[in-house]
């Protein structure tokens, strides 16, 4: 472990952030991370826990009291190889990742937890300055394809353990870029590309096959989803070709708000608006992009989404930003003795709030107004909760102006369109239907096809659709070889 004592002698230390009025000028990441000394101390804050809550609360299970103590020890190298042995891209999630593993930590219960994650993100971007990420080529070939459609989270992921397993693998993603959602859905001042590009670099050296602009299957008339494709596949032609299949595509379905005057210009999903602001900033003229500047912008959806449109409509510069939630404000700290070591339900505020937004809490939209086919406000009533359900509040009524509504409301389910051509079953929800059983996990309805990430478990965390992309790579190694040894 740390320093015996160091959980009584040393307070939590938080990552810095660059001054707003520096910031919101530029689409660059602004935290600033732990010093040596700091992430030191942080790591010296570990308990030495007969039960470190922090692994299980961690979806891939990260090592966490380990590299604390290496840490501590300054043995960054040793450090980096047990976060590596559990988790493939620690720099995602040491950036975006909301910290269940804090959540779960023992001196949580009754103090500030320790900083997991900025030690994480201290120790990969160490790694990476020394040269301590390099390829592991598989030393033996298998022979056997496999075909992962979806290059997000879970995807990278699973392609990479495959390919380290001897198998050729090719990784189909429909848009130009490699990374899903961390390319298109998350802006850059949350994580730059540059740290999903030099992971390709590395998986290429590995032996993966990236095939970008390629639609397997085909999305329903008048998708709104995300879509720069130039050529498309057919299932069925991929089951041919490939020994097997891993289906690790999002829930990109959006959730709508079928309100009157729903039909009126300057209403948008967030994911019409957010990939648009990626595509700008990675150099590519983009026509049509989607702009706050100068507007009145409305954020319906209390979420991460929702909190990332706050922050690139600021960036754009709006006249104002507000962002609407349904639900009540929750309260400002959690109840630990109900919640620990669980998520807890509390309020959230994110840098991108703290960059200039308005929040309401409890409140509907009851109708976008509008004028000449555009937008121009919307009608709004305050909501209370009884007995479970929603009740208007009587007189709460009121207008609010608004030349930009940005749709942040979750996902619902992936494009049924995909999950048919394969003939893949589907739950309740419109997901991949497949367990996650140690064995036939991962496995759907169709011999030889494989679901995993939000395709499978609906929309989630990055860190999940990691933990899944790896555990499925492991269903599909014993599938295709009778056994396995990539980790669960």
């Amino acid at each position: 472990m740390g320093k015996i004592t160091g959980f009584m002698e040393y307070e939590r230390v938080e990552e810095g952030y660059r001054p707003v009025r520096e910031r919101v000028k530029n689409y660059k990441e602004f935290v600033v991370g732990l010093t040596d000394e700091q992430a030191k101390i942080q790591g010296a804050r570990c308990m030495d826990c007969g039960t470190p809550f922090c692994n299980s609360g961690c979806p891939v299970n990260n090592i966490i009291p380990d590299f604390n103590d290496l840490v501590y020890r300054a043995d960054w190298q040793n450090a980096f190889a047990v976060l590596d042995s559990t988790n493939n891209y620690p720099e995602f999630t040491g950036r975006i990742c909301p910290a269940p593993c804090e959540a779960a930590c023992v001196l949580n219960v009754n103090d500030d937890p320790v900083g997991i994650t900025s030690i994480e993100h201290a120790i990969i971007d160490r790694a990476w300055e020394h040269g301590w990420v390099k390829p592991r080529p598989a030393k033996v070939r298998t022979g056997k394809k496999v075909a992962v459609v979806g290059s997000g989270p879970a995807g990278m992921a699973a392609a990479q353990q495959l390919a380290r397993a001897g198998h050729d693998v090719t990784l189909f993603e429909k848009n130009d870029r490699i990374g899903g959602l961390l390319r298109y859905g998350i802006p850059d001042f949350k994580m730059e590309k540059v740290h999903i590009d030099r992971r390709v670099e590395q998986m290429k050296a590995e032996g993966v096959t990236f095939r970008t602009g390629v639609m397997v299957g085909k999305l329903p008339e008048g998708s709104k989803v995300v879509n720069w494709a130039k050529e498309s596949v057919e299932p069925k032609e991929l089951q041919r070709q490939f020994d097997a299949v891993l289906l690790t595509g999002g829930a990109e379905q959006s959730r709508d708000l079928p309100v009157p005057g729903r039909d009126l210009d300057g209403i948008h999903f967030a994911m019409e608006f957010l990939p648009l602001q990626n595509k700008v900033n990675a150099g590519d003229k983009v026509k049509g992009q989607i702009r706050a500047d100068g507007k009145h912008v409305i954020v319906i959806g209390g979420g991460d989404t929702g909190s990332d449109c706050v922050g690139t409509s600021n960036r754009h510069g709006a006249a104002s930003v507000t962002q609407f939630e349904l639900l009540p404000q929750p309260p400002e700290q959690e109840n630990k003795p109900l919640t620990w070591p669980y998520w807890p339900y509390k309020l959230r505020t994110s840098s991108s709030h703290e960059e200039g937004c308005e929040r309401e809490f409890a409140i509907a939209t009851k109708e976008f107004l509008g004028e000449k086919g555009k937008v121009t406000g919307l009608k709004t009533v305050y909501v209370e909760w009884k007995d479970g359900k929603m009740v208007e509040v009587a007189g709460s009524e009121k207008v609010i102006k608004a030349d930009l509504v940005l749709l942040a409301m979750g996902f619902v389910s992936p494009v049924a369109t995909i999950l048919d051509g394969f003939g893949v079953e589907k739950d309740a929800r419109g997901n991949a239907k497949a367990t996650t059983e140690f064995i036939g996990g991962y496995a759907t309805s169709v011999p030889n096809v494989f679901a995993a990430g939000d395709m499978r478990r609906g929309q989630s965390l990055v860190v999940w659709a990691i933990r899944e992309g790896r555990q499925a790579a492991r269903a599909v190694d014993e599938f295709l070889m009778g056994f396995s040894d990539l980790p669960r």
